[in-house]
């Protein structure tokens, strides 16, 4: 069993991990140990002195030593509740203006299977792969119930968390905090990486010691942003790649966040994470209950590699959904930066048939097809043909693409709205907006209220109509800008609070709604990019796009933090024009194709610019990628490089046999007169031996794990390199 119980004590393992927690003899459930399996109960590490201004529960008596501002809480209550004065995980307000819990152990069930959460995206897991634990706790004078959720996947070294909140009293009961995960480390020097950015620049990886006090990565902007990813690190000093001991934590959503470590006085950590208070708060009545999202913890004592690659297996396997899960991806070309707005079907037509000659398997029609939408000020909601641009409209441009052997898709972005348009004529109650207060543009465009089940509809119809009506087998699903000035006209003043959080339950209603219609569909999400790069989306779209910068310098820094928790199938990644459309940067197309195989992969650029020799290339670079994506997508990932200390950005893909390995990446800046670099590999068999495919070099694995590859000599900044290894037989030597 993964989830067992003993005198009080709660043991969930799986295959290399154990989770300990406690009822101590107070009723308060304790938090034991996360880390290795140890054949031991860890309570003997409770050991605390009396500290001062540190007060102790009633039900201590005269034991000064117990208080639980320095015990290790399973689920801590906020505002000084009983005395703990750290983050919280959970708070509340009654209707006499008190806010304490005293939450104590009530009871447990243990079932087969991982549990699902109302109206929430959640990994999913079947009888024989999973056990759940829920354990009760009970505020006895306010009769609120806080109900702990644990997910224990055993092969997959994964543990879940989520809670929900139950009103069992009279009266009502204002939650303003509901925090998914709580979790204390009482020993152990602690660094911890976030992964921080802007637009453009997303999920730099940012690592540094804790210091005392609360230091946070969070987001109030309505989505988890392009500023902060809601996935954290925690690594002991010296955790590398390969070695050390780390803990992974990533929020199972795609609304404002919040992720806060505190090292207390006694040097202790404590991670919280989950829905940002700063724009929450929810009033339970009598019998209701509140759900609070999902997060997904791991743990590995092998480094930050392997963290890695357990959340790559569980987000790939037991969060994304539908046709396009597991299997191959077809190779894309948008024209988002080949035209804007400046095009017409014959232009659509020419890039298609360009690209239906070179092997390419989609054409994707980015913005500006539909409405008054000649530039991004008009037009948005308008979900109609344009006609003038589209003559004779979307089906006889999608009949001449289907006609090149090509599948078509189209660009959307049902959740915003321009002032100048029909939808915002007929309808200025149905956005965002403060009542008698102008409203905040961004992208000249406001933003649809999707707690609002009247839009909402609205939107499952027009979109709806779209995909019936016409044959589109791709869906970029974008949306541009953050979310302030919070306000709906569908609900009360009391209720207002509630609307960033219903925001969010609003928009996934509507995506199970549209990826259950329509399961056919390719939907890759996008928010200018990477701004909603979250577990929360992969469970409705298996790839979000992962940045608008598609600098293939930039990106290898981009894809290097986006690869700590999230697979490389879910990277939507293209080569674009040169000079870069964001950094005026020229690479060659090599590089640019080197970078971008790293993901899903596609093309955005007019290929009729491009010369016969290039053509040849980008046809060859399409043949090699339809041979090389099941083992970027389902191999086993490894980060070779730190793009940003080292030199260069290097990365493997080891089929799960360990029989190919394919190994790229980029040299920045070259030098004279120097010797030429190495790179190391990792994950293939150190008892095998491996022939080059490019060169056809036999070495041993041994030699390549402690040696490593010899990469090309350096002409130029910002070159590429790409080896294929397949292991031979000892008579093929």
């Amino acid at each position: 069993m993964a989830i067992s119980v003993e005198n009080g004590v709660f043991h969930l393992e799986t295959a290399n991990t154990l989770y300990q927690m406690k009822v101590d003899p107070f009723g308060v459930l304790i938090h034991l140990w996360y880390g290795p399996k140890t054949d031991y109960t860890m309570d003997y590490l409770l050991d605390y002195p009396d500290v001062g201004f540190s007060g102790n529960i009633h039900e201590a008596g005269g034991r000064r030593s117990y208080s639980l501002d320095t015990l290790p809480v399973e689920y801590p209550a906020g505002g000084g509740s009983e005395g703990d004065f750290r983050v919280p995980a959970v708070s509340a307000a009654y209707t006499d203006g008190s806010g304490v819990l005293s939450l104590r152990f009530r009871e447990y069930s243990i079932q087969k299977g991982k549990y699902a959460i109302p109206g929430l995206p959640a990994v999913y897991a079947g009888e024989e792969e999973a056990e759940t634990l829920e354990i009760t706790l009970l505020d006895a004078a306010s009769k609120t119930e806080v109900h702990l959720l644990y997910g224990v996947l055993f092969q997959k070294d994964i543990i879940t968390r989520s809670v929900f909140v139950k009103n069992c009293g009279d009266a009502p009961v204002v939650l303003q905090r509901a925090h998914s995960l709580c979790l204390n480390l009482p020993y152990g020097d602690w660094e911890w990486m976030h992964f921080y950015g802007r637009h453009a620049m997303e999920r730099q990886a940012e690592r540094t010691a804790l210091v005392h006090g609360i230091q946070e990565s969070s987001s109030s902007r309505g989505g988890s942003s392009h500023q902060q990813n809601p996935s954290v690190l925690l690594c002991e000093k010296g955790c590398t790649e390969t070695s050390g001991f780390c803990i992974g934590a990533a929020l199972v959503y795609s609304g404002g966040f919040q992720t806060q470590i505190e090292l207390d006085q006694l040097d202790q950590a404590r991670l919280v994470m989950g829905i940002n208070p700063h724009t929450f708060c929810w009033t339970l009545g009598p019998g209701e209950s509140f759900h609070a999202p999902e997060a997904i913890l791991c743990c590995s004592n092998q480094g930050m590699g392997e963290l890695s690659r357990c959340f790559h297996r569980v987000i790939r396997e037991n969060l994304c959904r539908g046709r396009y899960q597991l299997s191959k991806r077809p190779i894309l070309i948008n024209n988002w930066e080949a035209t804007y707005f400046d095009f017409d079907e014959k232009k659509i037509e020419r890039i298609a048939r360009q690209a239906s000659q070179l092997g390419i398997d989609m054409m994707v029609l980015d913005d500006g097809w539909f409405g008054k939408r000649d530039s991004d000020t008009s037009g948005l909601g308008d979900w109609v043909v344009n006609e003038n641009k589209l003559r004779g409209g979307l089906d006889r441009l999608i009949e001449k693409i289907n006609g090149m052997g090509m599948k078509f898709g189209i660009w959307l972005e049902p959740e915003c709205v321009s002032e100048d348009s029909d939808l915002y004529r007929a309808h200025p109650e149905w956005v965002i907006r403060v009542p008698n207060r102008n409203p905040v543009r961004s992208r000249s465009q406001l933003v649809l209220d999707l707690s609002n089940q009247e839009v909402i509809q609205y939107l499952y119809h027009a979109v709806g109509k779209i995909l019936r009506d016409h044959h589109i087998e791709y869906v970029k699903w974008d949306m541009n800008r953050s979310i302030c000035d919070w306000y709906s006209a569908a609900l009360p003043a009391e209720r207002q609070r509630e609307m960033p959080h219903r925001y969010v339950l609003g928009l996934y209603s509507l995506l199970e709604r549209l990826t259950g219609e329509f399961p056919h569909i390719l939907f890759e999400g996008c928010c200018g990019g990477g701004g909603r790069f979250d577990a929360g989306m992969l469970y409705y779209f298996p790839q979000i796009w992962c940045s608008d910068n598609t600098d293939a310098h930039d990106r290898t820094l981009i894809q290097y933090g986006t690869s700590f928790f999230y697979p490389i199938s879910a990277v939507g990644s293209h080569v674009s024009a040169v000079p870069n459309h964001q950094t005026g940067r020229v690479t060659s197309l090599k590089t640019r194709a080197a970078v971008a195989m790293a993901g899903s992969f596609g093309y955005e650029l007019d290929l009729n610019k491009l010369t016969e020799e290039e053509k040849e290339e980008v046809s060859q670079q399409v043949q090699a990628y339809k041979g090389y994506q099941g083992l970027i997508h389902s191999g086993r990932y490894y980060r070779l490089s730190n793009p940003r200390k080292d030199p260069m950005a290097a990365w493997a893909f080891v089929s799960e046999n360990q029989r190919e390995a394919l190994v790229q990446g980029v040299l920045f800046q070259a030098a004279a007169n120097t010797l030429p670099r190495r790179i190391r590999l990792q994950g293939i068999d150190p008892e095998g031996s491996y022939r080059v495919k490019q060169d056809g070099r036999v070495y041993t694995g041994r030699a390549l794990l402690c040696g490593g590859l010899i990469l090309p000599r350096q002409e130029g900044d910002d070159t590429s390199f790409t080896f294929y290894l397949e292991q031979i037989s000892s008579c093929e030597k």
